[in-house]
């Protein structure tokens, strides 16, 4: 079940105030939202030079060294790398893990939020660790680190050997894998990254370079065996074992599954690909020509061409519509279904579709505020800060996370007024 169902949507407006907050610290970092919109944090500075948490105005029982990269898990539970005697960890809630590291980053969510993963160096070494639970193993170096959607297994490209400054022997060798709880692969690379799961998290992908001049996907430590001028981070069928991954031939930039490429169209460039939630369709940011850039659907481009770039490509649930934010000349606009939208803006964060699919918002900013445009109507309310729109269940209604003049608002506000 959707977790907002269970959500406060019969208040249409509550309120915290927080323009206080500066009298009583030193001085208060960014702000912080819930997903629910019943909590605002922020890291605060103490007048003993220590730092702590500041949620709905009261602080974190504990006070650390430092304080940073707080935020929200998905399932509510506020969380932050936290400081002590030089050393770091996990806060959640203001209870710190056991385990203490030399220092930690990248923390993680499984979907749920119900698990936590970070990045750790203890010693010289580095490895993950899921809920206060680190790697055995440890390495020289690790980059892409992720964690699998149950938050089960983690996984990261390690580096397996000793490598010199300036040793390119030893590079060419192949001294990289990618590790998988701590296990690394068989298999050896010149270079990997883009290690993903499957949605089940028994399989890793990942694009891997086989010496300077061939590329491919390895999945589980198994390379394909097509190789190519360059890959791009692969992804697996959601319901299934296939990986797709963009390739470059001599021809250009397509899409290729399990080694075998399946659009016979190539383009400039192919990138950021992903699978409709019904898994029918595969979308991809392509470029038909130099500088020019578009969405195209199982190989078929649309007509709208943009010079600038594109982000933040979202389906809608029922698989039936795209939407994608695009810049150029300087203005952020968003492209939904091959047909842009009238109103031109400062910045533009990623679009959400309703439940049913019939309307599409995003956060938006122009002239230093902050606001809601919904299916290209700008709700006509400027905010000092906001967060991302989320539409109620039944999709009437838009709840609007915002700070103004010193007072977090969460309202709930129908769709029609915001439409108008």
């Amino acid at each position: 079940m959707n977790r907002t169902a269970n959500w406060d949507w019969d208040n249409p407006d509550k309120r915290i105030e927080i323009g206080l907050w500066g009298n009583r610290f030193e001085w208060i970092e960014e702000f912080h939202a819930s997903p629910d919109g019943e909590k605002i944090a922020a890291v605060v500075k103490q007048e003993d030079d220590t730092f702590s948490v500041c949620l709905n105005g009261e602080t974190w029982p504990s006070a650390f060294e430092k304080v940073w990269s707080l935020g929200f898990a998905p399932d509510g539970r506020l969380t932050a790398l936290v400081s002590e005697d030089g050393l770091w960890t996990v806060g959640v809630d203001g209870k710190r893990w056991d385990n203490l590291f030399d220092y930690v980053w990248a923390p993680q969510f499984s979907a749920d939020g119900n698990r936590i993963a970070v990045a750790f160096q203890q010693e010289m070494k580095y490895a993950m660790a899921i809920d206060d639970a680190p790697w055995e193993q440890r390495y020289a170096n690790m980059t892409d680190m992720t964690l699998s959607s149950d938050g089960l297994r983690s996984a990261a490209t390690v580096q397996t050997g000793p490598l010199s400054e300036g040793d390119i022997f030893a590079f060419e060798q192949g001294i990289f894998t990618s590790a998988v709880n701590g296990e690394k692969w068989p298999n050896q690379f010149v270079n990997v990254w883009g290690n993903t799961f499957s949605s089940s998290g028994r399989n890793l992908a990942a694009e891997v370079r086989l010496d300077r001049h061939q590329y491919t996907i390895a999945v589980d430590g198994k390379p394909w065996q097509q190789t190519f001028g360059l890959v791009w981070e692969p992804m697996f069928q959601p319901d299934g074992d296939t990986v797709t991954a963009p390739v470059r031939t001599e021809n250009g930039w397509t899409l290729a599954q399990d080694g075998q490429i399946i659009w016979p169209q190539c383009f400039q460039q192919c990138w950021q690909h992903q699978y409709s939630p019904d898994t029918k369709k595969i979308a991809a940011i392509v470029a038909p020509q130099f500088g020019k850039w578009t969405i195209a659907v199982d190989g078929v481009p649309w007509r709208q061409r943009v010079g600038g770039m594109l982000a933040d490509m979202v389906f809608s649930p029922d698989s039936r519509r795209i939407a994608v934010a695009a810049k150029e000349d300087d203005h952020w606009t968003m492209i939904v279904d091959d047909k842009r939208w009238q109103n031109r803006f400062h910045r533009l964060w990623p679009p959400v579709f309703s439940p049913d699919s019939r309307h599409v918002a995003a956060k938006v900013q122009r002239n230093g505020h902050y606001t809601i445009a919904i299916d290209d109507h700008r709700w006509m309310h400027r905010c000092d800060q906001l967060w991302q729109p989320v539409f109620h269940p039944t999709d009437d209604k838009v709840m609007v996370r915002s700070i103004e003049n010193g007072i977090f608002y969460r309202r709930v506000l129908p769709l029609a007024e915001l439409l108008q």
